[in-house]
């Protein structure tokens, strides 16, 4: 499943107040001295210095240990908001961007909250945490293991590093399986977070883990993003993984890696149908499972005669509903993708995914791509999907 979150970079207006507490010091010069104080911690991280970062203040004294086996090409704070002043003490947000080296062609940038100190005329940072709106880090949950494969990388949290390999292996596996049935135009390597927990999961999510309960990954992103966007993050829930399959561990991780390949032509016009359909596609193309074996919820729905009338809304694919509901929903759009690849073709398939995508608005990009790559409406469409479930699954 597909998660899409917006890494938003804040822009630099500071805002301060003068005359505040104590601090007589003009605005932008607070700023200023904050800022100073920020670069050098930034160094710190970077160079691993474990000196010059206990310079910057006594906040995260662990991290740098924690941090030590994720290969940062960049790592810089943004002063963004400098509040009140009270005495020696302020308040302050910042962006944080970071890239990891050979996997991000841009900055992640998340949100921070920071509690600082004066003194001795100099500035230094007390607490630094995730703001109200942003979501943990990988490192804030414990030091991070890093497992290196052709195509991945896997950053863990609690687990041995065997464990950790076996995930490499089937990112690894994953990677050319999402190539050969989408193409060469992405990155063609995935980032693997493996917390300790389901918990975890939904602190690195911002969202109530017990949302995900069941759920083996979900992968965030942000849609639509352009290609120098920073690579998504394929998260996984260590709990609902551990008892696939190595079938079932395969198909996850394929369909999690063809969001990472389709993020990019991926829209607010998107439909879910489309694009969980898309990446289920992917998972199980060229496994020669039959229809009835990949959507067994939607192969009981035909048999007792309530097969569906229409494609699945996007609240159909909420978690937290009826579990038979949105397996049927993820089933019903793989059936109406596989159905476009066996009666027009893979590249037809692609080309609809990506005129979809290429819509600026939901309202009639579906039809719209349909009649321009495929050659029929969507009320045709329909037609065929229900004769075509049917079929497959009576």
């Amino acid at each position: 499943m597909s998660r899409a979150g917006s890494f938003v970079a804040l822009g630099a207006l500071l805002v301060g107040l003068s005359g505040c507490g104590t601090d007589k010091m003009p605005v932008d010069s607070r700023s200023s001295a904050v800022q100073r104080v920020l670069d050098r911690r930034a160094d710190a991280v970077l160079a691993r210095d474990a000196s010059a970062y206990r310079a910057t203040g006594g906040a995260d004294p662990t991290l740098l240990s924690d941090l030590a086996e994720v290969p940062l090409d960049s790592w810089t704070y943004r002063l963004t908001r400098l509040g009140r002043t009270e005495g020696a003490r302020a308040s302050a947000t910042a962006e944080l961007r970071y890239r990891v080296d050979g996997y991000d062609k841009a900055p992640v940038v998340t949100e921070r909250t920071l509690k600082l100190r004066k003194k001795g005329g100099r500035w230094y940072v007390t607490d630094d945490r995730p703001a109200e709106k942003s979501v943990e880090q990988l490192w804030e949950q414990g030091k991070v293991t890093a497992v290196k494969g052709a195509h991945s990388l896997v950053l863990g949290v609690g687990q041995q590093r065997s464990t950790l390999r076996s995930y490499a292996d089937d990112a690894d596996d994953a990677v050319p399986a999402v190539e050969s049935a989408w193409g060469t135009d992405w990155a063609r390597r995935v980032v693997v977070l493996v917390p300790k927990s389901l918990d975890g999961m939904g602190e690195l999510l911002g969202a109530p883990a017990s949302g995900y309960q069941g759920i083996a990954a979900v992968t965030t992103g942000e849609a639509g993003g352009s290609r120098t966007a920073p690579a998504d993050r394929v998260i996984i829930n260590p709990e609902a993984y551990a008892v696939l399959g190595w079938f079932g561990k395969q198909v996850v991780l394929t369909h999690e890696t063809a969001h990472v390949a389709t993020r990019a032509v991926t829209s607010a016009a998107t439909p879910l149908w489309l694009s969980e359909g898309y990446a289920d596609w992917a998972g199980y193309r060229g496994s020669g499972r039959s229809a009835g074996q990949a959507a067994p919820e939607l192969q009981r729905s035909v048999r007792s005669g309530s097969a569906p009338a229409r494609l699945p809304e996007d609240a159909d694919f909420g978690f937290s509903g009826d579990s038979a509901r949105l397996a049927q929903a993820y089933e019903s759009g793989w059936l109406a993708c596989r159905m476009i690849a066996d009666n027009w073709g893979e590249a037809k398939l692609n080309a609809f995914y990506k005129a979809v995508g290429g819509h600026q608005q939901r309202s009639g990009a579906v039809d719209g791509a349909l009649q321009s790559v495929l050659g029929i409406d969507e009320q045709e469409f329909l037609a065929r999907w229900r004769a075509y479930v049917r079929d497959q699954l009576s």
